[in-house]
């Protein structure tokens, strides 16, 4: 006879391999999600997709899955450009830079990452084991590209206007504070002024990739004047690493950071 000995073993192991095992979302996870998008899919394979975290295909041991790198690319891509039309539209004041700073401020890493804790992105994420330990399901890169990515599986699904409106009502009242008037300040251009004003130079910027295993952040940015190092920073996209290097030099220089353009 096998016992208790055995029995508590077999329990001990089973506790384990349920705590390992990547969770996957059910149907009424997905149409939880669908409700906070505001969008039905006709095909909840490209939602699935969405979903799926690279780390999780490491323990799903399925041939046939696919992480959402491809979708993210496709979101991101089709999110610049709705951004983009839209301010063309509603800022008839802006130049081409006062437009591509506007752009920046809506696409960034942070700003998507906070678009997509307010649907509660990260609770139906896939995720390795490893990865949701160690806080893959708030960590603000993943948050923005599985964003993307869901946006892309709209887009597929349903179609461009769709993809449009949702895009739309995440962002909210981000575009809608965008108009004629004003054109928004990031940090680069903000550096840019003062550098010229003060110093009759323009800051230069150093970008490489970020290594693992910190790769939490794509890239890391270092912003100089002349032979000084200034700032330094790191982002989800090279653009970000440079604001994040261009505000670092602003707080070192003692120049108030523009408040649209903080991360």
């Amino acid at each position: 006879m096998q016992g208790a000995p055995y029995n508590e073993a077999m329990r001990f192991v089973g506790g384990i391999w349920k705590r390992a095992r990547p969770r996957e979302p059910r149907e009424a996870g997905l149409a939880e999600l669908e409700r906070a998008l505001g969008v039905r899919f006709k095909d909840r394979a490209f939602l699935r997709q969405a979903l799926i975290h690279r780390s999780y295909l490491n323990e799903a041991n399925a041939d046939t899955l696919a992480s959402y790198d491809r979708l993210e690319f496709l979101g991101d891509a089709f999110l610049g450009w709705v951004v983009a039309d839209e301010l063309y539209a509603r800022c008839p004041g802006y130049d081409e830079g006062d437009m591509t700073r506007a752009r920046a401020l809506h696409v960034k890493g942070a700003t998507l990452a906070e678009v997509a804790r307010s649907i509660r992105l990260g609770d139906y994420l896939q995720l390795g084991q490893g990865e949701a330990d160690h806080g893959g399901r708030t960590r603000p890169r993943t948050l923005a590209a599985a964003l993307e990515a869901v946006i892309a599986a709209v887009l597929l699904d349903r179609g461009q206007p769709s993809a449009r409106k949702l895009v739309l009502r995440l962002l909210g009242t981000r575009l809608d504070g965008f108009h004629s008037g004003v054109a928004p300040r990031d940090s680069k251009s903000m550096l840019q002024e003062v550098a010229q004003r003060d110093y009759m130079e323009l800051p230069r910027y150093e970008v490489v990739p970020r290594k693992p295993p910190a790769d939490r952040h794509g890239f890391t940015a270092t912003v100089r004047l002349g032979n000084r190092t200034l700032g330094e920073g790191t982002g989800r996209r090279k653009a970000d690493a440079e604001q994040a290097a261009a505000a670092e030099a602003l707080r070192n220089l003692r120049v108030s950071e523009p408040a649209t353009a903080e991360e």
